[in-house]
């Protein structure tokens, strides 16, 4: 059994000025994550990624589909069922300032959130922040900061603490790192990673950094206008791309020996996309949605939706030249 899967999960928001028109931010997507596994979810920004994400958590209402956690729709959840799912699924933000209250020292609101979902007794609180802070590398002085008093890489140890105050199962890690110097980048990844070995964590990390993904996950899942057009196992996904669209996202990486991902000599090669993604009112009515932008785009494209074609070992893509493509694109 997974421990969370979305069955046909979408997700839809008004258009502003226009409460008859609604604006399908995640469209019909089904994704299962395995406990332990530390799963990618890549795509530019505005593809739905962080809806995504909101929605899996229960912050955002779903138009149609499901959410499950161990088998369990998350719709039906009341009471203490659903307190332990709250326990159970937490949310490292890109931000960690917005998540934290600013009159609040960090000691002060790790033990608030202690509080609240009774994790510890009373007279443990303290013992239980230090051993927070001590978990992100931070001193158990710190208990006595505010959150302006911390660096951007401080802030973000701090809400890693705070999503681990409940010992959670499952964190969803949206953009953790977009915002940093690229060494704290490297400092906070590498704390993610020991966190997963010693807290048995499984991660879904949403980012739009592919080199971010690559360091980090075992299974990649490229969303596009909130579908999933490409998911597979990262290696697979990012140097046999089966997608035009991962094709680009992968050869846009500026320097691949940086950023720790192999040469991209035949990347190189991959058509630019033609022009930028259309604005959400004037995206195609019908056929693919990538139609506009992609470079292999041929008449049955314009007209019907792909279909979901499956590669080896779990390799899927929704293009109708899946099998042409990878050939084509493929990084070796």
């Amino acid at each position: 059994m997974s421990l969370l899967e979305a069955v046909n999960l979408s997700v839809e928001f008004a258009v502003p000025g226009d409460r008859r028109c609604r604006l399908r931010a995640v469209d019909e997507v089904s994704l299962a994550i395995a406990a332990g596994e530390s799963v990618g979810l890549v795509g530019e920004s505005g593809s739905g990624k962080s809806t995504l994400g909101r929605a899996l958590l229960g912050l955002e209402s779903a138009a149609t589909g499901r959410v499950l956690f161990e088998g369990r729709d998350l719709a039906h959840l009341r009471g203490a069922a659903l307190t332990a799912f709250r326990r159970s699924v937490q949310m490292i933000f890109q931000d960690p300032m917005g998540s934290l209250n600013p009159r609040l020292t960090i000691g002060a609101a790790l033990e608030e959130v202690l509080a609240v979902h009774r994790v510890v007794a009373a007279g443990e609180r303290a013992a239980r922040v230090a051993e927070l802070l001590r978990m992100v590398g931070l001193a158990s002085a710190h208990r006595h900061r505010y959150p302006h008093e911390f660096s951007g890489g401080q802030r973000q140890r701090v809400g890693i603490a705070r999503a681990l105050a409940v010992a959670p199962r499952l964190l969803i890690a949206d953009e953790p790192v977009s915002a940093l110097d690229v060494s704290v980048q490297a400092q906070i990844l590498e704390l993610l990673q020991s966190l997963r070995a010693s807290q048995g964590l499984t991660y879904l990390f949403i980012a739009h950094d592919l080199a971010v993904v690559n360091s980090m996950c075992e299974r990649v899942l490229v969303i596009y206008r909130g579908r999933i057009v490409e998911a597979g196992g990262t290696e697979e996904v990012f140097f046999a791309p089966a997608h035009p669209y991962t094709a680009a996202l992968r050869a846009a990486v500026p320097d691949p020996d940086m950023v720790m991902l192999p040469q991209a000599g035949a990347a190189r090669s991959v058509p630019a996309l033609h022009g930028a993604e259309d604005p959400p009112e004037e995206e195609p009515s019908r056929g693919c949605a990538f139609q506009r932008r992609c470079p292999f785009v041929q008449a049955r494209c314009r007209e019907e939706i792909p279909a979901t074609v499956v590669l080896e070992s779990g390799h899927w893509s929704r293009c109708w030249r899946t099998e042409e493509l990878r050939e084509r694109l493929r990084v070796y």
